[in-house]
């Protein structure tokens, strides 16, 4: 068993190689251990973490249960290396006096563009007239299209992706009104309304939203109810935000006119239902990524382990852990 307390062990990642993670963590003078590239089972996991002890955890998708983070006491840091932190046990962590921290502004504009660009495929009929048009189809008098501008889209969670968003939109012509729990200072102009106001009153719904217990099946069968028919949802966030079983009967009963998915509840698998519906558009789990996002998002994370491992305060920490004096990390 290893008990270097400079260890950091890379759980898994969305990229070919360690290369930006090893150059920061090694060149900061600690070691850097990368576990399997594809998310592995918290099982793997837990057993990684007993193997090698790490003071820092580096995971993108992998689950790092309550059992990985009390199979070390050298652990300072789990370090998300997204946005999200559904995949980490953070109330374990706080227990035991381990900062959790996240990368909440790498890919802002990416995910905004990726959504923007959904409701653009949508309403300008792109996905299906290029799937037409290969099938040996030019058709172009059965093409049913929208003006983006004579729309009302609705941004569910406006922090500074969903505000990138509703920018976006509204520079497009659209009208934009958002729902969310803590409006900030500055909407930029966008009403702030109920949940369901905003369903009811919107031909697109956009999710922005961070999953958590509260916000599992956000959008269900009554949710999708109360949108227009012949509406849109975007999901861009967390796949648990929606109900997929509901979704399927939506778009089964003709109801919702269409979904941009870039996540889903169980991801890689891809329900066969959602396939066989034209205005359905989904992407594997894409919308962060981009040349500089990637290279941002993994610097960035690996330079929150450095930090930390280093007695200072991290950029951006998620939690208050109770126990800090343990490793000399302010709260």
């Amino acid at each position: 068993m290893i008990m270097d307390q400079g260890t950091v062990l890379l759980t898994d990642r969305a990229w070919p190689d360690d290369s930006v993670e090893r150059a920061v963590i090694e060149g900061a003078g600690f070691r850097l251990v990368s576990g399997p590239p594809e998310p592995a089972s918290a099982a793997v996991i837990d057993a990684l973490v007993a193997e090698h002890q790490p003071a820092a955890i580096l995971t993108c998708w992998a689950p790092v249960s309550a059992q990985a983070i009390g199979n070390t006491d050298n652990l300072r840091i789990v370090a998300r290396l997204g946005v999200g932190l559904d995949n980490i046990a953070v109330a374990a962590a706080t227990d035991r006096g381990v900062v959790v921290t996240n990368v909440p502004d790498y890919c802002v504009e990416e995910v905004s563009d990726h959504a923007v660009g959904l409701v653009l495929a949508w309403t300008r009929g792109l996905i299906v007239a290029d799937r037409e048009v290969r099938a040996g189809h030019w058709k172009p008098a059965g093409a049913r299209l929208r003006r983006l501008s004579s729309l009302t889209c609705g941004v569910v969670g406006l922090g500074r992706i969903g505000s990138a968003t509703a920018a976006k939109l509204r520079a497009l012509g659209a009208r934009v009104v958002a729902s969310t729990p803590y409006p900030p200072a500055d909407t930029g102009g966008v009403p702030i309304v109920g949940l369901d106001e905003l369903l009811a009153g919107s031909d697109v719904v956009i999710l922005h939203a961070p999953l958590t217990t509260s916000t599992h099946h956000l959008i269900g069968a009554r949710e999708l109810e109360l949108m227009p028919p012949g509406a849109l949802l975007v999901n861009v966030s967390r796949g648990g935000l929606v109900d997929t079983d509901a979704l399927i009967a939506s778009l089964a009963a003709g109801h919702l006119g269409g979904a941009g998915l870039d996540v889903l509840e169980d991801e890689p698998a891809v329900p066969a239902e959602l396939l066989e519906y034209p205005g359905v558009m989904i992407t594997p789990h894409i919308a962060f990524s981009s040349d500089a996002s990637v290279v941002d998002l993994r610097r960035s994370a690996a330079e929150e382990v450095v930090r930390v491992l280093r007695g200072e305060t991290p950029r951006y920490a998620c939690n208050q852990p109770s126990t800090t004096t343990k490793h000399g990390v302010s709260s």
